[in-house]
């Protein structure tokens, strides 16, 4: 005779078939997660910013959802990857410059991510999310700070950039916590670091369709980094197309810019940078010279587009799509380094044993309209190109739609975690951790205004800058403080800092007690390579 079960047993089976059957549900409701960084990408450098360079696939991906106008990055790097990552300032994660440790009594500036901070893989991690990152890592590999013990289940990952291919001598790649010879059984041949990147983060993505849980991709690019190589055949394409100049295409940018709808028409473009010879005045080799150039950083963000409309096919195929956030976003301005004179070097630029730079000249266009580039914080080094797409998350009536209102990189953590539905602990691994610095952006994708308190700040190399509402406070190092109304001025022609003093002051303040709070630190190391913004302005605009 079967005995019947006892109620007391049965309870419990109710219960745990209860919470998988909410959370496999929970799983499948809350949307799969993929942040792409690009690097070194210019604001003007997509053809939906103004670029006439090809970029079929990050086009349809705004036209799908949502293009920030004032998305901001760090102005560098290794402090905007560490801010994406844990969100609070770099200076806060422990990245305040770059990958050199200034040691302990300088706890800004240790050239890794510390341990009072939670990255956004451990955070949706730890809400059931199935955790992956491709690309380049740059928070402190060299140092033990790794992509798998900072909460990614997978990882192909290089510690830092530097190379496309595979017999590039900065390529070094990582598979799970591995060392992988560039030539091993698991990498395909000739391969390009652009497509290997998405090439894995698909494969990753079927681990985590496969375990049935939403997943979070971070995909962070070499592309468009120097050295800039890319494929003979696709910088081919380009080769002739450029030979009209680098002051002729930003010009062409800033008329389709406000054509597009981008800018406001008010806004000047202002003078060239005095430092960077007009093109007419080059030599006919030179003109080669930088035609090649462009036509190779070209190349490259087509390469890296055609890896955007490779991963959305992908997702398409996968049946996922519909319910994948996709945020594309840059880490800093176009590159300037090392001045208007670039690099070409090697007997085939472009190639994989080259060493290209864009330089200064170009780095004018990839900025447009906007001063500056990487490393400042005038609006040319700290904007950036940002994409939303979410089919499922977006209303269509926002799709193609431009968000005005001022993002920062370090809001990523928290819109993903609202998003994701994860919840922000006051403690890591025995750690208190700090509170985040940003805020969700998710009410931007409905239209509505966000909710920010706090102004935006900046410090990268003693350049330094406060933005709250219209209003911005700027130096470069070793400049004074110039104010701008980036509503009525964000091309930063007219320093306001005589006529608006209280408005001047209380930014400062501002700016003070943040410069403390964040472990900031004075620096002397400066250089002032890039041009002298006063001087350049009171040059005529032709």
């Amino acid at each position: 005779m079967k005995r019947k079960p006892k109620i007391n047993h049965i309870i419990p089976l109710l219960v745990l078939t209860f919470l998988l059957s909410y959370f496999r549900t929970l799983a499948q409701d809350r949307p799969n997660i993929i942040v792409i960084l690009a690097d070194d990408l210019g604001y003007a450098d997509l053809g939906c910013y103004g670029s006439e360079i090809p970029t079929p696939n990050l086009d349809n991906l705004a036209k799908r959802g949502i293009r920030f106008t004032n998305f901001y990055n760090t102005a560098r790097c290794c402090p905007s990857r560490a801010t994406l990552l844990t969100g609070v300032y770099a200076h806060q994660a422990g990245i305040g410059h770059m990958m050199d440790d200034k040691g302990p009594e300088h706890p800004g500036y240790r050239g890794q991510l510390n341990d009072h901070t939670i990255t956004i893989a451990e955070l949706l991690k730890n809400a059931g999310y199935f955790t992956a990152m491709t690309g380049k890592w740059h928070v402190g590999q060299p140092h033990g700070v790794v992509p798998w013990k900072r909460g990614f289940d997978r990882s192909l990952n290089a510690p830092a950039g530097g190379f496309y291919y595979g017999n590039g001598k900065n390529a070094k790649l990582f598979l799970n916590g591995r060392a992988l010879d560039n030539n091993a059984k698991e990498l395909p041949k000739n391969w390009y670091s652009t497509d290997l990147w998405t090439d894995y983060g698909l494969r990753f993505i079927d681990e985590a369709i496969s375990e049935k849980k939403p997943f979070l991709l971070y995909l962070a690019h070499n592309a468009p980094h120097f050295p800039l190589q890319a494929p003979a055949a696709e910088i081919e394409k380009f080769k002739g197309k450029y030979m009209k100049g680098w002051d002729a295409l930003r010009r062409e940018r800033y008329e389709k810019q406000k054509k597009l709808g981008l800018i406001d028409p008010s806004w000047k473009l202002p003078p060239f940078n005095p430092n960077v010879p007009k093109w007419e005045t080059l030599s006919k080799k030179e003109k080669e010279k930088y035609d090649h150039i462009m036509a190779i950083y070209a190349a490259v963000i087509t390469h890296l587009d055609k890896s955007i409309g490779d991963l959305v096919s992908g997702l398409e195929k996968r049946g996922v799509l519909d319910n994948t956030l996709i945020l594309f976003i840059s880490d800093n301005g176009g590159n300037a380094e090392p001045g208007y004179e670039a690099k070409y070097e090697g007997p085939d630029p472009g190639s994989s044993q080259s060493t290209v730079f864009l330089g200064q000249g170009w780095a004018e266009a990839a900025c447009t309209p906007f001063w500056s580039y990487k490393h400042h914080t005038h609006e040319g080094g700290i904007s950036s190109p940002a994409i939303i797409s979410w089919p499922n998350g977006i209303p269509t009536s926002r799709n193609g739609a431009f968000e005005r209102q001022s993002a920062h990189i370090v809001d990523i953590l928290a819109t993903l975690a609202e998003i994701g539905r994860a919840d922000y602990p006051n403690s890591w691994k025995g750690k208190a951790i700090l509170p985040p610095e940003g805020i969700s952006l998710k009410p931007v994708l409905a239209g509505q205004r966000l909710k920010r308190s706090q102004p935006i700040f900046w410090e990268h190399e003693g350049n330094k800058a406060v933005l709250n509402g219209r209003w911005k406070l700027v130096a470069e190092w070793p400049e004074t403080w110039q104010l701008y109304d980036l509503q009525a001025d964000r091309t930063e022609l007219h320093n306001l800092i005589l006529e608006e003093p209280e408005v001047a002051g209380r930014l400062k303040q501002q700016y003070e007690s943040w410069f403390k709070r964040v472990g900031a630190e004075a620096w002397d190391k400066g250089v002032k390579w890039f041009y002298d913004y006063e001087k350049a302005k009171s040059e005529t605009i032709k």
